[in-house]
């Protein structure tokens, strides 16, 4: 199957701020453009075979400074998850709200006050993802790379999917502005073989398979082809 590459969006004004952005319409601030600009540095090396994104401009501004010349796909799939009344709320104020704590540790139980469930968030982004990678993998082969700009939690729960961790396990896992989370699926099972990485990606990209040494089986490599 092919790889995806889980791109969390630049730092924003609101991550600058210690705010709650959820959906609303917040922009890179400038480290979050210096960000999305070394970022497309690491990508363009790379056989992009395609781009999809979350609706939210933040996403959308990162990819126009990373990844200018790709003109990519959107799909409501991997908005931000629904804060209802929490979003634009300080994180310190946040903090202190009953609610809280079932986030940071149940956060399977949570529904957001006129918001969304976090069940219904990881299930919803996990869906678009698995789907986006199927689709890919028939059109472009097992080979392919492709990108997914999204948000915190959401690649965070896509990352516990693959792990085959519960949700209310999502919490431990980071993802950074501007890091990159990468995962292989495969008919069997979902390999993490990146996380929160802000390095060097070459490696990321699978080897192109080797028959004769696959016929051979054993030998240096020959089962790992």
């Amino acid at each position: 199957m092919a790889t995806v590459l889980l791109l969390r969006h630049g730092r924003t004004t609101a991550n600058a701020a210690g705010g709650l952005a959820g959906r609303q319409p917040v922009e890179l601030d400038d480290t979050g453009r210096e960000q999305a600009a070394r970022v497309g540095e690491r990508l363009r090396k790379l056989p992009i075979a395609a781009v999809v994104t979350s609706p939210l401009i933040r996403c959308r501004q990162t990819l126009e400074i990373a990844l200018p010349e790709i003109d990519p796909q959107t799909d409501e799939g991997l908005i931000e998850c629904g804060y209802g009344d929490w979003e634009g709320r300080p994180l310190k104020e946040l903090a202190k709200d009953p609610l809280w704590p079932v986030v940071q540790q149940h956060p399977s139980a949570v529904v957001f006050p006129n918001g969304e469930a976090m069940s219904d968030m990881s299930a919803r982004a996990v869906k678009a993802v698995r789907e986006w990678d199927a689709r890919i993998t028939a059109e472009h082969g097992p080979e392919a790379v492709w990108v997914a700009c999204s948000h915190g939690d959401v690649i965070k729960a896509i990352a516990a999917d693959a792990l085959g961790l519960h949700l209310d396990q999502f919490q431990r896992i980071v993802a950074d502005p501007a890091s990159i989370t990468a995962i292989r699926y495969t008919p069997t099972r979902p390999f993490l073989v990146r996380l929160n990485e802000t390095g060097d990606l070459s490696s990321v990209v699978p080897p192109k398979r080797v028959e004769s040494d696959a016929a051979v089986g054993g030998g240096a490599g020959g089962g790992a082809v």
